[in-house]
């Protein structure tokens, strides 16, 4: 398996500049089980985040990866899934 994570300091980046947003607010504990509404980012930031990890990660999320991830931590975990199984699909 890769040695490729995507973490939640990953997501920070790639959401506030998605957002065009400082990195600021939230505490670290509170961002990643809060909702993304709650933390102020609406669907279209949230769109640009998606894009945004696709290309750089190279991953194809699924339509409904966004609507399923409520909260930052639950987007890390599906990006990750989704990093394991193009690894696994590669060495096949």
């Amino acid at each position: 398996m890769s040695g490729l994570q995507f973490t939640e300091d990953d997501l920070k980046r790639i959401l506030y500049a998605a957002a065009g947003t400082e990195e600021e607010g939230v505490a670290d504990g509170d961002f990643a089980d809060t909702e993304f509404q709650l933390l102020g980012y609406e669907s279209l930031a949230l769109l640009e985040t998606c894009g945004r990890i696709e290309r750089e990660y190279g991953v194809a999320l699924a339509d409904h990866t966004l609507a399923d991830a409520l909260t930052p931590r639950l987007l890390v975990e599906a990006v990750n899934r989704y990093l394991g199984e193009q690894t696994v699909a590669a060495t096949r």
